[in-house]
């Protein structure tokens, strides 16, 4: 079996060992992994911010990049869901991107999402002693609807105490734009979703899109706090070494 990595652009710009990670777990799988280079963004944030035409050519040069691909997964709930959902209505006055549009997105998974439902595996062997809790983003549950997929895995990781996190599938504030348009409603967000994550006494945490994590990376770290961040694939990969 072989799978094409749409890297996204948050893990390729900030977060590339979120991509090593995806690779070595699976590898360890026994999946080939090849990297298209042509790839760029999915135009979630041109789309998102009222720029249609900007995001179909953007979108249109993805879909080629991976035309020849037999798998394609993304370390991104985020951008799969853009692809799934919107791709869709982007193209619907073009009939042929239409079509290129609907085979893109019939081999396109999460991480997650195709090591559980393509692969069939949800323990991959991995150990990692720590106290954690896992943050259930937006687009991952609501936009693309995968949401045991990632709890699976990370309960069968051995001595990992995974503790639930209160208000679990209540926004952490980012949401790309509305972070920049509405500071204060983001911020204040942000701190009652890490007022929860105190509450659980978690050493890690531990999500699935990095744009989520990144925004709470950023203030854990101004506030001082000990707190890892980390992705699943990055628990995963870790506990196999």
């Amino acid at each position: 079996m072989k799978v094409s990595l749409f890297i996204t652009c948050l893990a390729d710009t900030f977060f590339p060992e979120v991509g090593e990670s995806v690779v070595q777990v699976l590898r360890r799988l026994g999946v080939e992994v090849d990297f298209p280079w042509q790839q760029t963004c999915c135009g979630q944030v041109a789309f998102n911010s009222g720029y249609h035409d900007e995001a179909r050519r953007v979108a249109s040069a993805l879909i080629r990049a991976f035309a020849d691909s037999e798998y394609i997964l993304a370390p991104s709930g985020s951008c799969a869901a853009m692809c799934r959902h919107y791709y869709p209505m982007l193209f619907r006055d073009d009939p042929e991107m239409q079509r290129q549009a609907d085979a893109f997105n019939r081999k396109l998974y999460e991480f997650s999402e195709f090591v559980v439902k393509v692969l069939g595996v949800t323990d991959v062997g991995a150990r990692f002693p720590a106290r954690a809790t896992y943050h259930a983003s937006c687009h991952m549950t609501r936009g693309l609807e995968v949401r045991e997929e990632p709890l699976k895995l990370l309960r069968a990781v051995k001595d990992l105490e995974l503790v639930e996190l209160p208000y679990a599938r209540d926004c952490c504030g980012f949401g790309g734009t509305f972070a920049v348009k509405m500071a204060e409603i983001s911020e204040a967000m942000l701190e009652e979703k890490l007022s929860h994550l105190a509450e659980t006494g978690a050493e890690v945490l531990i999500g699935s899109d990095m744009a989520c994590l990144m925004h709470m990376q950023g203030r854990l770290q101004r506030i001082g706090s000990p707190v890892r961040v980390m992705h699943v694939a990055q628990v995963l990969a870790e506990g196999c070494r």
